[in-house]
């Protein structure tokens, strides 16, 4: 069987009187691309709250590479080979491309001098910002904050790599182009987490989708499987899959 990278355990949240999550357990395979889906208001992102470490569970536990991190700071488990990106890019607009990968590198992974350079310039590479390196980041199109975004979370050099919505808003030939960059990050070995609207983007990269619904796992299994699911298809809002 292969090692879990990521385990999350019998996790619970509550705001005031609103329960979002309800014993939540999804262990995450070495390598695996993990989909998770959910009608607005499910707890996708506080799981990935939860998970990054923003946030801590009222009851549960979150282990990362065979440690327990259920206290540990946002910046411990990126040391341990966390990577995150937010459903809005905010990158530090007066920066250059390079100086917000070079930011990651250095804050996030601890990385100095050459090794920093290496890592960001790397991942600006990977996500296809190579060119526009020296380019104030406020000038940037929508597709290329999303790309700056992945390739901060890169920069850190994640072995799990977790994204919050990163498809949203982009037009079909937009996604189509990050998808083909996020299915070549996954290629090269990094596990990934990805919770997404877009079924159609997901479908193209993940093996496997896990679907949250008041707060509970409703589904667990393969994309074909998700998508004949009558369950998951009642979670949409009157059975439509996006």
């Amino acid at each position: 069987m292969t090692e879990a990278v990521l385990h999350i355990r019998d996790v619970h949240q509550q705001f005031g009187a609103l329960t979002v999550l309800t014993g939540i357990s999804v262990s995450v395979p070495r390598g695996q691309a993990l989909g998770i889906v959910g009608p607005n208001g499910a707890g996708k992102t506080t799981l990935l709250d939860i998970v990054a470490g923003g946030r801590r569970p009222d009851r549960g536990q979150v282990h990362l590479s065979g440690q327990d991190v259920t206290t540990a700071s946002p910046g411990h488990r990126t040391r341990l080979g966390l990577g995150r990106t937010y459903q809005v890019p905010r990158p530090f607009g007066s920066m250059t491309v390079f100086e917000n990968a070079l930011v990651a590198a250095v804050r996030g992974a601890g990385l100095r001098r050459r090794a920093a350079h290496q890592a960001a310039y790397g991942a600006l590479e990977r996500t296809g910002l190579a060119a526009r390196a020296d380019i104030a980041a406020r000038r940037l199109t929508l597709l290329e904050r999303k790309r700056l975004e992945l390739a901060r979370a890169l920069a850190t050099q994640p072995s799990v790599l977790l994204l919050d919505e990163i498809a949203g808003g982009l037009t079909e030939p937009e996604t189509d182009a990050l998808i083909a960059t996020i299915r070549a990050v996954h290629a090269a070995g990094t596990t990934i987490v990805w919770v997404e609207h877009i079924m159609r983007a997901l479908t193209q990269v993940v093996q496997r989708v896990v679907c949250l619904a008041d707060g509970q796992v409703l589904f667990d299994g393969t994309p074909e499987q998700m998508l004949r699911d009558q369950q998951v298809r009642r979670a949409y809002l009157g059975g439509a899959i996006a």
